[in-house]
């Protein structure tokens, strides 16, 4: 790895960890969210919080540490938004029990060297539509949200709108739309139990129920979004930035990282394509000053998971509603990209049929729309797109 040995002030690193802080904050909504379908208590809201960032922030300090490179690991965002699309169609400790082996199975196929292998079964555009699957339920809940709270929610739209117009992307245009519901959530809600309880709850863990039909159903989408959505691209990014990533241990501490934390709440320990493009990113600066980013941005990540017991606070003083659309909002540009990905893929018919199952209500032998979505998209793709897949497949022994 070729270095640089020019000075970088403090504050470019932390000018680049901004962004990535800014999205740790906001994607806070989508367990709280999720908590009321759950019916979880607040020291379960402040485990399944500590270990999406805590522990994953302390992980991303030490091996960035260790091997001075910027490797920055967070809970899988998409994780949090299946579990929220699936509400109360599983129970929290099923949900558990299903993550905890996923976690297993990702130290498995690290152990056995087939993490890539994966990707030329499970080909990236299928990905992608179940992808957009999951996330055009939570973009589109923002307009039923709108009906249920007009005042606060179009609020939120309209902060939305002009931020994004106007910011550009100087700032994510959800901060201010999620400053200004919070504001008129404080002027305008007014809680059915206005005794709180500012006591910080403390974690719970969760005993796993190891369910057969919740693990078929569960396990295999963990799986993909914390290999091939998350951990693959992520790396390969990196070795685009002239590192060298310990590919090997990276893919180890994820599956351990996500059997640990998933006690405290399903999760998937990895890296984030959109994050580590902005801390190994060419404007994050010198190539052997990149990795200090990673500190602010993980040390952040830590103390959100200790104090993450205190949002819970939010579900009480402002509405759902609320809630669901600054978690909806905040992914209009993660369905935008997966929809541009399916409608530019040349496999475009297995990706649009995944992405049309997981639409669906389809309850087959005990397994949900998100197990049968890849089934049905890569045989979809086998059949009827055999040449394209095929190509696919040598593209990926490429990598």
């Amino acid at each position: 790895m070729s270095s640089s040995h020019q000075s970088q002030s403090p504050l470019t690193s932390i000018s680049v960890a901004l962004p990535v802080i800014i999205l740790f904050i906001t994607a806070l909504s989508l367990p709280l969210s999720s908590a009321p379908l759950l019916d979880l208590t607040p020291s379960q809201i402040s485990a399944w919080i500590f270990a999406h960032y805590g522990l994953v922030g302390l992980l991303s300090v030490i091996v960035t540490f260790i091997y001075k490179q910027p490797i920055l690991f967070t809970g899988n965002l998409f994780i949090l938004i299946f579990v929220f699309s699936l509400g109360a169609e599983y129970a929290f400790a099923e949900l558990v029990g299903a993550s905890i082996i996923a976690g297993v199975v990702v130290v498995l196929l690290t152990i056995l060297g087939l993490n890539k292998k994966l990707a030329q079964w499970i080909p990236a555009p299928i990905v992608f539509g179940l992808l957009a699957g999951a996330v055009m339920p939570l973009v589109s809940g923002t307009f039923t949200s709108l009906g249920e709270s007009p005042l606060i929610v179009g609020g939120v739209f309209i902060t939305y709108l002009l931020s994004r117009g106007m910011l550009k992307s100087r700032v994510p245009p959800i901060l201010p739309a999620l400053l200004v519901g919070l504001l008129l959530s404080v002027l305008t809600f007014r809680p059915e139990n206005p005794e709180l309880s500012f006591a910080l709850p403390l974690p719970e863990m969760t005993r796993p129920v190891f369910s057969l039909s919740t693990i078929a159903s569960i396990t295999p989408i963990f799986v993909v979004l914390i290999t091939l959505q998350a951990t693959l691209p992520s790396l390969i990014f990196i070795k685009s930035k002239s590192y060298e990533p310990p590919e090997g241990i990276i893919n180890l501490a994820s599956g351990i990282f996500t059997v640990v934390g998933s006690f405290l709440g399903p999760m998937g320990a990895s890296l984030s394509l959109p994050l580590t493009s902005i801390v190994a990113g060419d404007n994050a600066g010198d190539l052997d000053k990149r990795h200090y980013a990673v500190y602010y941005a993980g040390g952040m990540a830590i103390l959100i998971g200790i104090l993450g017991g205190f949002t819970t606070l939010l579900i009480e003083i402002v509405p759902l509603p609320f809630l669901l659309a600054v978690a909806g909002l905040s992914l209009f540009d993660v369905l935008a990209n997966a929809l541009r990905a399916v409608f530019q893929s040349n496999l475009f018919l297995g990706a649009l049929m995944t992405f049309v199952v997981v639409l669906s209500d389809i309850s087959l032998f005990g397994l949900g729309s998100f197990f049968w979505a890849l089934v049905i998209g890569i045989t979809v793709s086998f059949f009827l797109e055999r040449e394209a897949l095929l190509k696919l497949e040598k593209d990926e022994d490429l990598i």
